[in-house]
């Protein structure tokens, strides 16, 4: 669970300023997210009985207002005028429908049971949520203006992490049914009609996050570390397995669509060596998180909602929360992920 969002502003930022600067036209028209929190601005604020929600302190402190928006790490907007709402908020109609839409859900996974759990919005659901929005773009823009929008648009799919540290790993019917690499397996056939689907609802650039390395994650050394202070390396391997499939996948993607721009954003690598060295990244803090996390179910992920303090500097620290990586963490990744998207939007 990287906060994608703050990840995908800086990538924007620095393609553009690769591409002719920063006050440039935008080189997308559009952004649309599908995923989980590392891509949800608000959406699990109008479920009611969304588990994951970040609309509590210390959420939101380094915002333009200090305030609490339902993202879920301490990045800001980084530069950006405006991104696309939250679709199911008020704010997600009218002229704000041109620059995209954000479907995304915290707890949401390629796998919908997961999602399911949590009251999440399923994937399924937010694909549906999509072909909505295409009508009312049109409404907004005209048919001609809308298809071109869509077309050029960047589409974004950030998940996955929950259908392993919310589901695989404490679900014993599900992990005796399936082995790690058959139920990788399942989740990127999942995303391949996911991507298909995509496809013929008129995307053509599309973004999909790599497995973060599970085990250095916080929240999963606490959980699965059987008391050691390391990353667990059985987790590691479980997202090196998934992201070989995904790897074999997306080249698969390129030759069934000619006209397809496809690529991974990386987050396993970068995150990795902030993990296992961050001293030499200039960080001081990789197994701690700069807010206080909970210590029991899903507490274990996110700030404690009453000890809503934080770290006097969350730039030294790796991690914001238990999952999410601090804004200078972010800023690290982006920076290594460049160059490996451009291709999305040259």
């Amino acid at each position: 669970m990287t906060s994608m969002a703050a990840l995908l502003a800086l990538f924007l930022l620095a393609a553009s300023a690769m591409s002719g600067g920063v006050q440039a036209q935008p080189l997308v028209p559009a952004v649309i997210s599908f995923g989980d929190s590392t891509v949800d601005v608000g959406n699990n604020n109008y479920l009611p009985r969304a588990v994951f929600k970040a609309n509590y302190a210390p959420y939101g402190q380094s915002f333009a207002r200090h305030e609490p928006t339902g993202r879920f790490s301490d990045a800001d907007t980084l530069g950006f005028e405006s991104y696309a709402p939250p679709y199911l908020s008020p704010q997600a109609s009218g002229k704000n429908l041109l620059v995209g839409a954000n479907f995304a859900s915290a707890a949401s996974s390629y796998h919908d049971d997961t999602a399911a759990m949590y009251d999440a919005i399923t994937l399924t659901q937010q694909l549906e949520y999509y072909k909505e929005y295409q009508s009312k773009l049109a409404a907004v823009a005209g048919r001609a203006a809308a298809r071109s929008i869509l077309s050029g648009a960047l589409y974004v799919v950030s998940t996955g992490t929950g259908d392993f540290l919310q589901n695989y790993y404490h679900n014993a019917s599900l992990s005796r049914r399936y082995d790690v690499a058959r139920y990788c397996g399942l989740l990127i056939g999942i995303f391949s009609d996911f991507a298909d689907k995509l496809y013929k609802l008129g995307a053509r650039r599309i973004g999909v996050t790599s497995m973060p390395p599970l085990g250095c994650l916080p929240a999963s050394i606490r959980l699965y570390g059987e008391g050691h202070g390391g990353c667990v390396a059985r987790l590691n391997r479980d997202a090196e397995t998934f992201n070989r499939k995904l790897n074999a996948t997306v080249e698969a993607l390129k030759g069934r669509h000619a006209d397809l721009k496809i690529a991974i954003f990386d987050i396993y690598t970068p995150l990795r060596k902030l993990a296992d060295a961050p001293v030499e990244q200039g960080f001081a803090n990789a197994r701690g998180t700069c807010c206080r996390t909970g210590k029991a179910k899903t507490r274990v992920y996110l700030c404690n909602p009453t000890t809503a303090g934080t770290c006097r500097n969350a730039s030294s620290y790796v991690f914001f929360d238990g999952v999410h990586p601090s804004e200078a963490a972010n800023v690290f990744m982006a920076e290594s992920m460049v160059e490996a998207g451009i291709e999305l939007v040259t």
